[in-house]
């Protein structure tokens, strides 16, 4: 079954779902933030087949999320690295995660957590925040259109009676 596609949608959530919204390119992304740089690496961590490996790698690289480059050192094995466009996904992951964490707890716990780099202390949770730093209760955050309503008039119900 073909999967609809997205790209032309007026919604940037449904457009950034275009380009990573396949469960694999996620955990992809999620293992090369971990330092995973050649095929054999992700394959070998995700347990994916090397048919959808190759193929959600060629969409990452289109989508130019990763890049595709020579060994290093002279390697014959290419390596895939995130873009700036992809490493700008770690708050994507760590929000997902950390919902996980919360929602979806694994009976072994936790097996991953996100770190600062220079002290190793882990991150804290992360929250929407007003201009001045403050945390914004959730309970207080909308979705809101900035544009006005563009769907199919037929599919808006008539508030007049009949």
């Amino acid at each position: 079954m073909k999967t609809k596609s997205f790209a032309e949608m007026d919604c940037s959530i449904a457009r950034s779902l275009e380009q990573v919204g396949s469960w694999w390119s996620l955990l992809i992304i999620r293992e090369a933030l971990m330092g995973s740089r050649r095929f054999r690496e992700f394959e070998k961590q995700l347990g994916i087949s090397k048919n959808t490996l190759t193929s959600r790698l060629n969409e990452l690289v289109a989508t130019g999320v990763m890049e595709k480059r020579d060994g290093e050192g002279g390697s014959a094995y290419a390596e895939y690295r995130l873009t700036p466009k992809g490493r700008a996904l770690a708050p994507v992951l760590m929000a997902l995660a950390q919902w996980g964490d919360r929602w979806a707890e694994h009976e072994s716990g936790r097996r991953y957590a996100f770190v600062d780099r220079r002290t190793d202390a882990e991150i804290s949770e992360i929250r929407p925040r007003r201009e001045n730093g403050e945390a914004i209760p959730l309970r207080e955050i909308a979705l809101k259109p900035l544009k006005p309503d563009v769907r199919d008039p037929s599919e808006t119900r008539s508030k007049e009676k009949p």
